[in-house]
């Protein structure tokens, strides 16, 4: 089940509306475990950066601690915290105004177990504003449900020079010779990933990858904050093995990376 809190209170429907019906707005979500979360210094500074992009305002990231604290009073150890920043009173007409922030935090029972292996179809696509975490999540999501429709877990954005970019809501990463590497391209880096490049104890390597690259690859895994570090099944008709010891190793050193006190 999910709760919310808006700025440390119950919404109303007038305040969650704007949501639904303008859908301004920006967030990051986080897996809090006893009260901790991997790289969340990186959340916040991904707030307070994506707040100044869209609202020109500087975000208090003590008050969102805070709110994220309050909401977890009752939560379970494992919880996924979902930190959305919007206006309420911002409507389709009027967005040019002044804006006051608010701070929506919800909250769900992180999913237990190792994730299953990923099976992804490559689609063309590109985010609208794609180093921003903004909640216009229609064309993700549209791409989503068409690759689910026909029998994939998620969708895998390809660039309009037919690059590997990011899935929908995970980057991507590819071993080849035992070398980490990110697609060159612009994307929302997230804090899963920068949290594994700052524990390698390797040069970050990144280049441009399409799909006729992938045989090549030893195998493939995605990063999110919610799971961590998942693998890679297929991309459309390549498949990759999922219980490679290198990868039980990048998994490993990421469960080790020790979390920040909310």
């Amino acid at each position: 089940m999910t709760h919310m809190q808006l700025n440390g209170v119950s919404p109303t429907m007038d305040q969650v509306k704007a949501l639904a019906l303008t859908n301004y707005g920006h967030f990051t979500s986080m897996l809090v475990e006893d009260g901790r979360v991997r790289g969340l210094s990186l959340h916040m500074h991904r707030l307070t950066r994506d707040c100044r992009i869209l609202f020109d305002v500087e975000l208090d990231t003590d008050r969102v601690r805070q709110y994220v604290r309050q909401a977890l009073t009752d939560a379970a150890p494992r919880t996924v915290a979902r930190v959305t920043i919007y206006d309420p009173a911002f409507d389709l007409g009027k967005v040019g105004s002044d804006a006051d922030p608010h701070v929506l935090v919800t909250t769900r029972a992180a999913p237990s177990g190792t994730p299953a292996p990923l099976r992804l179809q490559a689609a063309s696509y590109r985010r609208e504003m794609p180093a921003v975490k903004h909640v216009g999540l229609f064309g993700a999501l549209r791409n989503r449900r068409i690759a689910q429709r026909e029998g994939y877990d998620d969708v895998l954005f390809l660039n309009p020079d037919g690059t590997i970019s990011e899935i929908a809501t995970s980057n991507i990463g590819f071993v080849r010779d035992g070398q980490i590497i990110w697609p060159r391209s612009e994307v929302l880096t997230g804090v899963t990933m920068t949290l594994l490049n700052q524990a390698l104890d390797e040069p970050i390597r990144a280049e441009p990858i399409t799909l006729s690259d992938l045989p090549t690859m030893e195998f493939v895994f995605a990063t999110n904050a919610a799971v961590g570090i998942r693998p890679v099944a297929e991309v459309d008709d390549q498949s990759w093995p999922t219980d490679q010891a290198s990868l039980k190793q990048l998994r490993d050193l990421y469960a080790d990376i020790p979390g920040e006190q909310l």
